[in-house]
């Protein structure tokens, strides 16, 4: 199994390029159902995530590959089963993104109930709320979720309970291919929604209102091809810029979205890092000063999202000062305090709440990774610390990071994966 060995202490400088988006290349890839001509997309990291979600589409009959670094061909001309095996949706849950466009597209699809990382519940209701409303007939049997219509599905209001991102998705391309025209309400506004839907605008989609809480789709018969270039993974580049500043370092980071980073980027400047921006970099510099405590309260976009809690809560870790980390969206998210504790963090977590009492030296210490974002934490709490830090179970790293160990090698990171 693979790990990482981390001889820390080492102020991170320099460039850092950012790999396409994770949280965009899933449903972008699910998309491509939606047409029987070939859709291509380019600047797609090469990720356990990635991986899965092409052999999800292949396991339906679709040709799906990497034809290049980065760039993706599908196409789903020739589909021989409408059933996306358990054996593969258990391992990653946006997996369940298929369901939408396979009903749409061909009225009938099982797909087996979705797994992941243990982080928390993260119900499918609204998924199923939302096809329901579009006219389709749901049944739960043996472990998959069974829907057929008759006919197309029908334009209708969807009105989520909870602004979710993937039931977002899901009804979105569902809606592209009903009959009339469909609103979704109190819709997740997450950039990767945004980029979704102008993938499908490519496809021949009519849809207005993606970035608002209010999205409303003309359906159309039928989608075409195209071809997409994947925007930055914002996740990643907060990461980075998160490890910059726990390593009183200065980096900059190479492929902008900026934008899309404007909650963490006003945290990052209270912990006292000096930034500055252009259009296609952020720099980040701490001067050589140790970090400022800093609170952190996760929410949805445009908020601090979930997907950094883990790598702030780090941050704060060798901080001056004590901040509270609250967690909003999952009621799980704190399995990586007792492996930073192993490190030498004073931090207390009650419920979704963690106090974080800042101290001046981590020191290394053999830890294990919980889930993604768990990962990504240890290692910026490796990075910080004095001695030599074992991260094991790296492969929850390689879901969601794409040649961490090089990027982060060559802005001065003392960080080798072995096999052990």
């Amino acid at each position: 199994m693979d790990k990482l060995r981390i001889r820390g202490g080492n102020p991170l400088r320099g460039h850092i390029p950012i790999s396409g988006a994770k949280n965009a290349s899933l449903p972008m890839l699910a998309a491509a159902l939606l047409t029987s001509e070939p859709v291509r997309l380019s600047n797609v990291p090469r990720l356990r995530d990635v991986h899965t979600m092409l052999a999800v589409l292949q396991a339906l009959g679709a040709e799906a590959t990497f034809c290049g670094a980065s760039d993706v061909a599908v196409c789903a001309q020739d589909i021989h089963t409408l059933k996306a095996p358990y054996d593969l949706v258990k391992t990653m849950r946006a997996s369940f993104l298929v369901l939408g466009p396979l009903l749409a597209r061909f009225q009938h699809v099982e797909v087996s109930l979705p797994g992941g990382c243990a982080i928390g519940t993260r119900p499918i209701d609204q998924h199923l709320k939302a096809l329901e409303a579009l006219g389709a007939s749901i049944e739960l049997n043996e472990g998959y979720v069974t829907a057929n219509i008759d006919g197309r599905l029908q334009g209708a209001v969807i009105d989520l309970d909870i602004a979710t991102v993937t039931g977002t998705q899901n009804a979105l391309m569902a809606a592209t291919l009903a009959d009339g025209e469909s609103t979704i309400v109190n819709a997740a506004r997450e950039p990767e929604i945004q980029a979704l839907a102008d993938m499908l605008i490519a496809m021949g989609a009519d849809i207005d209102g993606a970035g608002t809480d209010v999205i409303s789709i003309k359906g159309c018969e039928t989608l075409h091809g195209c071809t997409r270039h994947l925007m930055p993974d914002r996740i990643e580049a907060g990461t980075f810029l998160i490890a910059g500043a726990a390593t009183q370092g200065s980096v900059h980071i190479d492929g902008g979205c900026h934008e899309w980073l404007e909650a963490p980027l006003a945290k990052l400047r209270q912990a006292g890092a000096d930034i500055t921006l252009d259009d296609d970099m952020i720099h980040l510099d701490m001067h050589g000063r140790r970090p400022k405590a800093t609170d952190i309260r996760t929410a949805t976009y445009p908020g601090v999202p979930t997907d950094l809690q883990a790598q702030f809560l780090a941050l704060n870790c060798v901080a001056e000062g004590t901040s509270r980390v609250i967690e909003t969206i999952f009621e799980n998210r704190f399995m990586h305090v007792p492996e930073l504790a192993r490190l030498g963090a004073d931090i207390e977590s009650d419920g979704t709440t963690a106090t974080v009492r800042g101290v001046k030296q981590l020191h290394g210490a053999n830890i294990m990774a919980t889930d993604l974002r768990a990962s990504s934490c240890l290692v910026i709490g490796g990075l910080a610390a004095r001695g030599e830090t074992i991260v094991d179970r790296v492969y929850h790293l390689d879901r969601g990071y794409e040649r961490i160990e090089a990027k982060l090698t060559a802005v001065g990171a003392d960080i080798q994966r072995f096999n052990a």
